[in-house]
């Protein structure tokens, strides 16, 4: 790696400790799909959107209450301390796309269609309200 990519990722670094977060990677459903449960939690407070997922009917809501649980850790172990009751939010949670798996299946006549296997990646960001936001 050069000297110049060095030092930006060494930016990037620098600029990731004060960020909490948690990253699920290869999920094996559609991004649309994931999305509506991310939208359902989308600036809430943690407590209140760990509910959400709890009693949610969507597959995909197992995986992102496990997700929210590892970022809420993660900001446990950045700051040494639990988190008390109504201080963390979920500042900001996109889903990209993943990598798309062509599998083909036996079709009328000697041809095949192709079906998508699509996954999806999630990014969740967790953050402290401050006493104005309160």
């Amino acid at each position: 790696m050069g000297a110049r990519k060095h030092i930006a990722a060494e930016k990037i670094k620098e600029a990731r400790k004060n960020l909490y977060f948690a990253k699920l990677k290869g999920v094996p459903s559609s991004p649309r799909k994931m999305r509506y449960v991310v939208d359902m939690i989308r600036g809430l407070e943690v407590n209140r959107a760990l509910g959400v997922l709890r009693f949610s009917k969507k597959q995909a809501a197992t995986d992102v209450e496990k997700l929210l649980r590892s970022a809420i850790a993660n900001w446990e172990t950045k700051n040494d301390r639990k988190a008390e009751d109504g201080e963390l939010y979920i500042s900001k949670v996109f889903v990209d796309e993943g990598v798309t798996m062509k599998r083909m299946r036996p079709a009328p006549q000697g041809r095949g269609y192709r079906i998508r296997k699509r996954s999806n990646h999630v990014t969740l960001f967790v953050d402290a309200k401050t006493n104005d936001e309160k």
